[in-house]
């Protein structure tokens, strides 16, 4: 008994003080609690109460140079659900289908979102108020429209490769939308409440709210008419018979460096970029290289007279190619220039000529050529507010042979991006200074400005005595060249053309070729500067038939938009030329000269005969080319002609170029025997184009193989 009673105590004890340990855990636990983890867990609470929406800020508009808006923020709501909300409601297949229904997107991702772990999830954003409203209307347990800011551009497809676009999250993706991120974005706000476990609004609790920050307002230097002028002309081309692959243009301001217009064919709408490919997206007069061809030359003309290896009263000749190292460099002209000034060498574009031009630079001191080039911006970004820009290519060092020295003078073997050409030129319209090109010129916040567009000088490239010398010449492109279908009744314009075949995998492609012009007016003192980039024109290819015309359609409606005031010293007698009629030249070549004569007056052409054969050796304008109707083509003859003793002369015709069979054929047509050397495309002949032989006489022809050829057509 007694021992049974000792158990019961010691039980009882056990007992007493097994619940004093455990209140006194109780109470530690407690103490813990409310003293040392009580701020932890309040706030742990209360982040599990809270809920914090987004109030998005607003971009931060885009104007034109006028001011006119090219690119707003507008509200919009977007679909989103409160996940747990739609499970408490055992209503998930109905909710599910008749948001897939009204928003006309898939059940299963639709039923896979709101029934997913996350306790909110988007259904889709920015969707028309209609539906919105539609959806609002079903009061569907979980569904919430949430007002958000959406990027509108109220001119569509105008300078869409400018303005570029911004995503779904309000994000810059393009263009100066993405270059100008910093500036446009804004800081977004928020409201803060209290929800309970259902995810319903706690009552009678206070929100916080934080005001959204909108983004800063950019005003750029593009000018919308000017930007409307250069489209319209790019739409005309890629419309036509012919359509090239693509075309661009560019219009700066020299004398600041501000870009008024730059414009891409094929545009798309910025306000539904997603439909389209993303390769359309990209800038190319920014972001691609080419090999420029003749315009180039303008860089080394400007190099060789500020260097003082040419001067005005230099003099060439031109045989009809020019023989450098291993390879034989023929003119674009199928009749040889012969004896030439500077100055017509220029406006013939005569490619002999200009690889002299190079060599005397390079001769002066290795590297020097490449020097200036590098000083007038190429083979480094030119520093425009525009993403993807490239630095071209020029040749290595160490790869800078004679060949390749003679090439790049005539603006082969070089590649420029289209930004990088206006530059640089733009540097000889402004008397030797170039400048950093710019597309922003004001960004405001509310009514302060913030930054205001300076211009900013690079360095002195060339004096300004040789850039106007320069301009001079590039005159002579229009008033005597081949740049004649860009002159603008009433302007001074100076200018040059330029067509340069394509490489592809390391050689010229067949047939491929980009067309080229790039002018300033006035030439005196040019206030704007215009390039015109075709790439890959159908039928005809010329940089003077393609590109120029479309340079004086739009620069014709930028003078006048501008109010720059013709010159009434340089008018013609009727004071107008743009009801002119723009003729194709037929190829008379190998026809007698009654014939020829013939031909050109069918189509409303002139002919002035010059030699005495009775077969036309070649012409000038050449075949394919547009100019006005009643113009004038110079048919130089050849062929055989009788002797007082009734013997027969013949004048040798230009042979390089042709090839072997095409070559015997004309040379035995003329009665003349051909003595080749080589095999391939002629490089040269004995005698020279136009030298007057015997009837019977040998020309001897030398032929290489085509892959040593370089024919630059202009």
């Amino acid at each position: 008994m007694a021992a049974a009673k000792i158990n019961m105590r010691r039980r009882m004890t056990f007992i007493l003080i097994m619940t004093l340990l455990c209140l006194a855990a109780v109470v530690v636990k407690l103490f813990i609690i409310q003293f040392v983890q009580g701020s932890f867990l309040q706030e742990q609470a209360k982040t599990y109460r809270t809920r914090s929406l987004t109030v998005s800020a607003s971009r931060g508009t885009i104007y034109d140079a006028k001011g006119n808006k090219m690119a707003v923020s507008l509200t919009a709501d977007s679909v989103g659900v409160y996940t747990s909300q739609v499970k408490a409601s055992g209503r998930e297949h109905e909710i599910a289908e008749t948001l897939a229904g009204l928003l006309e997107m898939d059940f299963e991702s639709v039923y896979q979102r709101i029934t997913s772990s996350s306790s909110f999830v988007w259904i889709k954003r920015k969707v028309d108020f209609e539906v919105s409203n539609l959806i609002q209307y079903e009061n569907l347990p979980g569904v919430t429209i949430v007002e958000e800011t959406q990027r509108y551009y109220p001119f569509g497809t105008l300078a869409a490769h400018v303005l570029g676009f911004a995503g779904v999250d309000n994000q810059g993706l393009e263009g100066v939308e993405l270059s100008l991120e910093d500036w446009l974005v804004g800081e977004d706000g928020s409201i803060v409440g209290l929800y309970d476990a259902n995810e319903q609004a706690i009552p009678q609790t206070d929100y916080d709210y934080v005001a959204p920050v909108d983004g800063n307002d950019v005003y750029l230097t593009i000018d919308s008419n000017i930007q409307y002028f250069c489209e319209r002309e790019l739409a005309k081309l890629m419309a036509s018979d012919t359509p090239p692959k693509r075309a661009g243009i560019i219009i700066m301001d020299p004398d600041t460096g501000a870009i008024v217009a730059m414009a891409c064919s094929d545009p798309y709408d910025p306000n539904s970029w997603d439909d389209y490919e993303s390769s359309s997206w990209r800038n190319w007069l920014v972001s691609d290289s080419y090999e420029p061809g003749s315009t180039f030359k303008t860089i080394t003309l400007a190099t060789a007279l500020e260097e003082g290896t040419v001067t005005p009263s230099s003099s060439f000749y031109d045989s009809g190619s020019i023989r450098v190292a291993n390879a034989n460099i023929g003119c674009w002209a199928s009749v040889p220039h012969g004896q030439q000034t500077l100055a017509e060498a220029v406006s013939n574009s005569c490619n002999p000529a200009f690889v002299q031009i190079a060599q005397s630079i390079e001769n002066k001191q290795s590297g020097l050529f490449y020097s200036y080039i590098e000083s007038f911006g190429f083979n480094a970004l030119t520093g425009v507010d525009l993403p993807g820009e490239a630095t071209g290519i020029i040749q290595a060092e160490s790869n800078r042979g004679p060949v390749e020295i003679a090439t790049t003078g005539i603006g082969q073997g070089i590649a420029v991006t289209p930004i990088q050409l206006i530059t640089a030129v733009c540097a000889i319209a402004n008397d030797g200074i170039l400048l950093e090109p710019q597309i922003v010129s004001q960004v405001r916040d509310g009514e302060d400005v913030i930054y205001e567009m300076q211009t900013k000088e690079v360095r002195r490239v060339i004096s300004a005595e040789t850039a106007q010398t320069v301009r001079s010449m590039m005159e002579g492109v229009i008033t005597d060249g081949s740049g004649k279908n860009a002159a603008i009744d009433g302007y001074r314009i100076a200018g040059k053309t330029g067509t340069a075949q394509k490489a592809e995998n390391g050689v010229y492609a067949s047939g491929k070729y980009v067309a080229s012009f790039i002018g300033m007016v006035p030439a005196e003192d040019p206030e704007l500067v215009c390039l015109v980039v075709v790439d890959e024109p159908s039928g005809v290819y010329y940089g003077s038939q393609v590109a120029a015309p479309i340079f004086k359609s739009v620069m014709s409606d930028t003078l006048r938009y501008l109010g720059i005031e013709p010159d009434s010293s340089i008018i013609t007698e009727d004071g107008e030329d743009d009801d002119s009629i723009l003729v194709q030249v037929p190829g008379v070549v190998n026809l007698d000269v009654d014939s020829a004569v013939a031909l050109l007056a069918e189509m409303g052409l002139k002919a002035e005969i010059n030699g005495e054969g009775p077969l036309v050796t070649s012409q000038s304008p050449l075949a394919s080319y547009y100019v006005e109707s009643g113009s004038m083509v110079v048919l130089y003859t050849g062929g055989i002609t009788e002797n007082q003793d009734g013997s027969s002369r013949v004048t040798v015709p230009n042979l390089v170029g042709k090839r072997l069979a095409a070559t015997a054929n004309l040379l035995s047509a003329m009665g003349l025997s051909l003595v080749p050397e080589g095999s391939g495309v002629a490089y040269d002949q004995n005698p020279a184009p136009g030298t007057v032989v015997e009837s019977g006489s040998t020309v001897t022809v030398y032929f290489q193989d085509e892959s040593t050829v370089i024919n630059v057509v202009e």
